[in-house]
């Protein structure tokens, strides 16, 4: 028997409802709302790592990678253009992840 996804218990690092968590909001995208748009800077890769870094360090549990803007009257992005911006960045993310640089969830 199948179970149903809608009502199976999803397994997480984390034990939700006892605490508030923090997360980072990483603006992979060249006109953020706020400014911090990573794709404006020289080497987005590396801003977004530092970024990363800063947030873990200041207390972020959870790292949110998004790849298209949010700012009033921005355009809209197709799949691929925002999977173009934040893979790379994920990609980056995930390799000093793994060599102990970053601790966290990625």
């Amino acid at each position: 028997m199948e179970s149903d996804p809608m009502t199976s218990e999803i397994q997480t690092p984390f034990p939700w409802g006892e605490r508030t968590y923090i997360m980072g909001i990483m603006n992979a995208t060249p006109d953020s709302f706020s400014g911090d748009g990573l794709l404006k800077q020289e080497d987005a890769v590396s801003q977004a790592l530092r970024q990363a870094e800063d947030f873990l360090a200041n207390g972020a549990d959870i790292l949110d990678v998004g790849g298209e803007s949010t700012r009033p009257g921005a355009d809209t992005v197709s799949e691929a253009q925002e999977l173009e911006r934040v893979l790379p960045v994920i990609a980056a993310l995930r390799r000093i992840s793994a060599g102990g640089d970053l601790s966290g969830y990625l």
